[in-house]
Parts: C-alpha cells; structure tokens; sequence
C-alpha cells in the first residue's frame, strides 16, 4: 500500500473519531443537569396534554445517535446521516428527524 493511501485513510479514521466524538460530546451537553429552579409557594397550573406528541428536535435525534454510537454503531449511524442527504446531523433537514429516530431504533436490536 502506498503511503499516500495509508495517509489518506488515517485521515478519514480523523474525520470519523471526530464526528463521533462531536456526536458523544453534544449527547453529554444535553444530559448535563440544568439549575434547579428556586421552590415558590405558588402551585403551577396545570397544562392540557395534547393530542399530538411534541415534535422531535435536533437535539432529540443527536441524544439518540449519541447513545448508538456510543453502543458501536457508528458507522451505521453515518450511513443513517447520509441517507437523509447530509454529511453531518446538523445538515439534515427537520422534517426528516423522526425518520432518522426511526432509523436509529432498529439499530442493536436485532
């Protein structure tokens, strides 16, 4: 093999920790503990749950890649990007995010 060619896959090696590690670290943002709001003696009003189930965020979808990735799949998570059209998460486009949770779920279970 060519030193060229080792160069060349030791850099996409680079590219893929880095984009799992990109991954790993926004999934431990999102879990970090928020500060705890200060107790008042008034009580919260309650809210109607609604019919519809609150729409999926980026931030949902990268917690759930995140927690694959960190299972070993990795490079099932990085085809599951690319068949959405992107490159990395953050490009795909919303509409598309309960298809790539959907995606994700199959993923170590079977």
């Amino acid at each position: 093999m060519s030193r060229i060619k080792l160069l060349l896959d030791v850099i996409e090696d680079v590219r893929s920790l880095s984009d799992s590690l990109q991954i790993l670290a926004d999934a431990m943002a999102i879990d970090e503990p928020l500060e705890q709001p200060k107790k008042t003696s008034e009580p919260k009003p309650k809210v109607k749950k609604q019919d519809k189930a609150a729409p999926v965020t980026l931030e949902d979808v990268r917690k759930v890649l995140a927690e694959k990735s960190r299972a070993g799949f990795t490079d099932e998570v990085r085809v599951i990007i690319t068949k959405h059209g992107a490159e990395k998460l953050s490009d795909i486009v919303p509409s598309e995010y309960e298809s790539v949770l959907s995606d994700a779920e199959v993923l170590g279970n079977g």
